[in-house]
C-alpha cells in the first residue's frame, strides 16, 4: 500500500483518505494494556494510533538503547496493525509531552558544550545516532513495506522555540536517510509566525490547537495553500501540575469544535486519546519565571480515563465521528454505565456478572526503616570540593544526598549560589531544620547551632520539557556557603530508586512490624496485602506528605498531599492474585502507616 500526500486530502493507495488518529503513549502505559487501550481507540471510531518517542527513556546512558519490555516500540506498533489500524510516529527528537526533558537524554548535555535543538554538531551527531538506532523498527514497519506507519513528525513545535531551517533541514536529512520514505510532517500552533518558523516547504504543516477550530484551520491555509488540512494536536484536555487544581474541558464543547475541524474535512489526532501515568520520576516541569513540576497522572481528561475507561468526552468524540466516518459497534461494557473492560471482562460474555465487584482494602506498613539505615544498600559516597550536579553523578532523575561536615557553634545562614534544583530537606545530625524550594525562589535557610553533619537531601522533581531552560543541570547550583563562607570538602550520593535496590526491599522484609502510627521522615515503610485478583487500583495515601510508593517493586511515581491528584494508579499487570508488597518513601511525616486500594481514583476534580 501506499500513503501520500495530495493537492487536497491524504492518498491511501490514490484514494482520499481521512486520518482520525488518537494520542496513546506507549511509555505511560504498562505494555500488558496496550492492545487494550488500541483496541478501544478503534470502538472510538478512530483508523490511526499517534505515539511520540521518549529518546531518553530509551537511552539512559550514551551506550545503553532500551528496546524491551515497556519500551518496546516495535510491539506496540505491531498491535496497532493487529488492530488494523495505521500510525503515526513522531521521534522528536524534541517531544516537550510533558515528559522529564523533554524527551533529550540529560547526559546529552552533561558537560555544557552540545547544542540543544539547533544547527550544532555534538546534538546533530548524537541525534543522527538515535535515529539509526530507530531505523530497525520503525523502516520496516512503514506502510508501503507493509506495517501501519503512514506519518512521520520532524521536530515538534519547532516555531516556538526557534527559526533554524538548517537544523531543520538537516533532521529532515538525517529521517530520510535511515530509510524513511513516508511523507513527514511538522506540527506548530497556528498563531504568529510559528507554523513558517518551524517547518519546511517539504514538510507538511500541521496545527495543535484545540479550540477555535475554523480560524485556526484559516490560519493553517494560509500558511499552507494546498494539502489535506490537519490539526494533529487536537487538546481535548490538559495536564495538572502540582499545587494546581484538576484540568477538564466540557465534553459538549470539546465535541463541537471537532465537529467543525471534521466539518471543513480536516484531519485529526487527538491529543490524548489516553494520557496513562506518567511512572517513576519520568514526568517533567515548566518554567516560565515559576517552576511548575507535572504531576504523577497523565490522564489528560481524555475520552480514556487514566484506567483506560471511557469517558463522556468518549462516547461525544463518538457520536461526531460517526456522522463522518464508520464506527465499529460498541460492547455493551463500552457504554455509559458499563465497566469499560474488553474481552473476559466484557457483559456481552458474562464474565463480568459472575465476578464479585472488588472492593476497597487498607494495608498496614508496619516495617520501618529509616533512609539513613538504608543507604548502604542503596548507594554510594563519593568525595567532592563542591556539590556535584546530578548529571556529573551520573543521575538522570530521582535524589541526591550532599553531605558536609561543619563546626558552627552560633548557627548561620546557609545560602544556595544560584539555584535549588529542585527541592532540599536540610537536616542538621540527622534532624530536619527546614526545606528549600525551587518554586518559591527559596535559596537561604537559617542552621541552628551544630557541630557534626549537614545533609541536604536533593529531590529531581522534573526536569524542564518546554522553552529556554530544557537541557539544564540539577542539583545545588552555584555553591553552597554559610554567612558568606563556601563550604568545601562534600560527599554525595544518588539514590538509585527505579527500581529500587533488592537489597534495600531485602533489608525492609527483614524489619521487625512495629507498632504506632506517626511516621518521621525521611523513612521508609512497607506492608503487605493479599488480593484475589489482580485489577487496576489506586493507590491512597491518607495523612502522608510527599514521597514515592511502589508496588511489587514497580515504580508508581510521586505522591504529593498538596494535589490535585489523591491516588496514585496501580495497573493490574503490577499487582499479583495472593501476596503483594507495598513500599512508600516518606520524606517529611505520616500520621497514620494505614494505606488504602481504592476501586476508583481521586483525581483532585475540581473546577476552576
Amino acid at each position: 500500500m501506499r500513503f501520500a500526500i495530495g493537492d487536497t486530502d491524504f492518498l491511501l493507495d490514490g484514494e482520499p483518505h481521512r486520518v482520525l488518529s488518537g494520542a496513546i503513549h506507549y511509555f505511560r502505559v504498562h505494555p500488558d494494556l496496550w492492545a487494550d487501550r488500541i483496541r478501544k481507540a478503534k470502538l472510538m471510531g478512530l483508523n490511526t494510533i499517534e505515539t511520540y518517542v521518549a529518546w531518553n527513556a530509551h537511552a539512559p546512558s550514551p551506550d545503553v538503547f532500551d528496546l524491551t519490555g515497556g519500551l518496546d516500540l516495535g510491539r506496540f506498533l505491531d498491535l496497532v496493525a493487529a488492530e488494523g489500524m495505521h500510525a503515526i510516529v513522531r521521534p522528536g527528537p524534541y517531544i516537550c509531552a510533558e515528559w522529564t526533558n523533554g524527551g533529550l537524554p540529560y547526559w546529552l548535555f552533561a558537560d555544557g558544550t552540545v547544542g540543544v535543538r539547533r544547527d550544532e554538531p555534538g546534538f546533530l551527531a548524537a541525534v543522527s545516532q538515535y535515529l539509526e538506532q530507530l531505523a530497525p523498527v520503525l523502516v520496516p514497519r512503514q506502510i508501503d513495506n507493509g506495517g501501519p506507519i503512514v506519518l512521520v513528525q520532524v521536530e515538534n513545535e519547532y516555531g516556538a522555540y526557534g527559526s533554524d531551517s538548517v537544523y531543520l533541514q538537516k533532521l529532515e536529512r538525517m529521517h530520510r536517510a535511515i530509510g524513511l520514505t513516508v511523507p513527514f510532517t511538522s506540527v506548530d500552533q497556528p498563531m504568529g509566525t510559528m507554523l513558517e518558523d518551524g517547518s519546511l516547504p517539504s514538510l507538511h504543516k500541521t496545527g495543535s490547537f484545540g479550540s477555535r477550530s475554523a480560524a485556526r484551520l484559516e490560519r493553517l491555509r494560509q500558511a499552507q495553500p494546498t494539502g489535506p488540512l490537519m490539526c494533529s494536536e487536537f487538546w481535548d484536555g490538559w495536564f495538572d501540575s502540582w499545587g494546581e487544581h484538576h484540568h477538564t474541558t466540557p465534553a459538549s464543547a470539546s465535541a463541537e469544535d471537532l465537529d467543525v475541524l471534521l466539518a471543513a474535512g480536516g484531519s485529526v489526532n487527538i491529543y490524548m486519546f489516553h494520557g496513562g501515568t506518567n511512572f517513576g520520576f519520568t514526568n517533567g516541569a515548566n518554567d516560565k519565571g515559576v517552576y511548575r513540576p507535572i504531576a504523577t497522572s497523565y490522564d489528560y481528561d481524555a475520552p480514556l480515563d487514566e484506567a483506560g475507561r471511557p469517558t463522556s468526552k468518549f462516547h461525544a468524540f463518538r457520536a461526531v465521528i460517526e456522522r463522518y466516518a464508520p464506527v465499529p459497534p460498541l460492547p455493551a461494557s463500552m457504554e455509559p454505565g458499563g465497566s469499560g473492560r474488553l474481552g473476559s471482562h466484557d457483559r456481552s460474555g458474562d464474565r463480568e456478572a459472575r465476578v464479585a465487584p472488588a472492593s476497597d482494602l487498607a494495608v498496614r506498613l508496619d516495617r520501618v526503616a529509616s533512609l539513613r539505615s538504608l543507604l548502604p544498600t542503596l548507594t554510594t559516597w563519593s568525595a567532592h570540593d563542591e556539590p556535584p550536579t546530578f548529571d556529573a553523578l551520573g543521575a538522570a532523575s530521582g535524589f541526591v544526598l550532599y553531605r558536609a561536615e561543619v563546626d558552627l557553634p552560633t548557627g548561620g545562614v546557609l545560602t544556595v549560589g544560584e539555584e535549588v534544583r529542585d527541592r532540599a530537606v536540610v537536616s542538621v545530625d540527622g534532624v530536619v531544620v527546614g526545606v528549600l524550594e525551587r518554586e518559591h525562589h527559596d535559596r537561604a535557610i537559617v542552621l541552628p547551632p551544630v557541630t557534626g553533619t549537614l545533609e541536604l537531601l536533593v529531590e529531581d522533581q522534573g526536569r524542564v520539557d518546554y522553552g529556554l531552560r530544557i537541557g539544564e543541570p540539577k542539583g545545588l547550583i552555584g555553591g553552597v556557603a554559610v554567612d558568606g563562607v563556601p563550604l568545601s570538602r562534600w560527599t554525595a550520593a544518588p539514590l538509585a530508586l527505579d527500581p529500587i535496590a533488592p537489597s534495600a526491599l531485602d533489608a525492609l522484609s527483614a524489619a521487625e512490624p512495629t507498632d504506632g502510627e506517626v511516621l518521621a521522615g525521611p523513612t521508609f515503610a512497607a506492608g503487605s496485602f493479599d488480593l484475589d485478583a489482580a485489577d487496576d487500583r489506586y493507590l491512597a495515601l491518607d495523612g502522608f506528605r510527599k514521597g514515592v510508593a511502589w508496588v511489587n517493586g514497580f515504580c508508581l511515581g510521586r505522591y504529593w498531599s498538596r494535589g490535585p491528584q489523591q491516588t496514585l494508579a496501580i495497573p493490574g499487570p503490577v499487582l499479583r492474585q495472593g501476596r503483594n508488597e507495598l513500599v512508600v518513601l516518606e520524606l517529611h511525616a505520616a500520621a497514620s502507616r494505614t494505606a488504602h486500594l481504592l476501586v476508583q481514583p481521586d483525581l483532585g476534580h475540581t473546577e476552576a
